[in-house]
């Protein structure tokens, strides 16, 4: 693997494994009811924004790998994380409680992760999260953001590549919109479905461009 490159695959639901040149990191692991097979030897690092099974099911990642699921900041071996505070729901928390946004700083590459947003970003948590090169957003409604709270919160990150997430595809079970809503709303008119994405900080696109991945091992 050339320096600086890390490997971003989808295994579905809010699931993605990056694989950097001397960590990997599984973001919300998945239960299997989900759809989703999860089982992923030689893992590092896990981040779970919310305790809910179907972004929390660390039994199925091997290795014992460090856990990491509250607002702070982390560094372990080069690998730099930070936990945003937010919450799950328009209600501060009342009704679905809360969740963390991850930032990871990898392998010269800034990644965001957000989690189950439930609620349009402040300018303290644009803040917080601060310039970042990858976002992980979740675009199927339903327990969290609107389709066009999605299109704006990318607005106000500008990050240069965005790669929906929690939507429904022909695996998945729970109660979700399909990510064509939301790529009508950023005006993709075509795209074609990719099964991994190789990232550098030296190959990252001018603008913001949305990638969709093909959830799979």
């Amino acid at each position: 693997m050339l320096w600086g490159q890390m490997d971003i695959k989808w295994l579905g639901h809010s699931c993605f494994l990056l694989k950097g040149k001397e960590k990997t990191v599984i973001t919300d692991p998945c239960h299997p009811d989900t759809g989703y097979r999860m089982d992923e030897p030689g893992v590092d690092i896990v981040t779970v924004s919310h305790p809910h099974p179907g972004h929390s099911y660390t039994e199925g990642v091997a290795d014992s790998p460090r856990l990491i699921k509250s607002p702070g900041e982390y560094e372990i071996g080069g690998t730099f994380i930070t936990g945003v505070a937010v919450f799950h729901d328009a209600n501060k928390g009342a009704t679905l409680g809360k969740n963390t946004i991850f930032v990871i700083e990898m392998d010269d590459v800034t990644l965001c992760h957000l989690g189950d947003l439930g609620h349009p970003l402040g300018p303290q948590s644009v803040e917080e999260i601060g310039d970042i090169d990858v976002l992980f957003v979740p675009v199927g409604e339903g327990s969290t953001v609107s389709v066009e709270a999605a299109v704006e919160i990318v607005r106000q990150l500008g990050p240069s590549i965005v790669i929906p997430m929690h939507y429904k595809t022909e695996a998945s079970t729970r109660q979700l919109s399909p990510v064509d809503g939301f790529l009508e709303k950023m005006r993709v008119k075509e795209i074609e479905e990719q099964p991994g994405l190789s990232v550098t900080s030296s190959t990252l696109p001018a603008g913001t461009q949305v990638v969709v991945l093909v959830p799979g091992r």
